[in-house]
């Protein structure tokens, strides 16, 4: 029977922490791309703003397993989750501004818009699965 040997269990904790520390890091930076408390509007039961951030951050834990899954040590992985959160933000500007410039989606997820809420979270996920499908190289 196989021990777990204290290196196998310092590497697992150091990919749980990066990972977990892009999570926090993600849902922040993803908060910061809009011009609403999120975590006011969550509390206050607004679906769509929750759909939207949390959308956000499944993608991004999907790029995180495909990294983990993928990369060559720590290091890399931690770049290739921060080019995963980029990926994130440049997406929702190019949703936002060039796709449908003619409505602001923020506007419309403060408002409680579910279905641009699911729309946006369905996104996301979406973004997700290409840029981890795209590292697996």
């Amino acid at each position: 029977m196989q021990i777990i040997t204290s290196e196998a269990l310092i590497s697992f904790l150091a990919h749980v922490g990066t990972g977990l520390g892009l999570m926090i890091l993600g849902v922040i930076v993803f908060a910061f791309t809009t011009k609403f408390s999120e975590a006011t509007l969550i509390r206050e039961g607004n679906l769509a703003v929750a759909l939207k951030l949390w959308g956000k951050a499944i993608g991004l834990a999907i790029v995180i397993y495909t990294v983990w899954a993928n990369s060559v040590n720590l290091f890399d992985a931690f770049v290739w989750g921060l080019i995963g959160i980029a990926t994130q933000v440049i997406a929702y500007w190019i949703i936002e501004y060039v796709l449908t410039p003619k409505t602001n989606l923020a506007k419309k997820v403060e408002e409680g818009n579910v279905a641009i809420g699911f729309s946006l979270f369905s996104v996301s996920i979406v973004v997700g699965l290409i840029v981890a499908a795209s590292l697996t190289y």
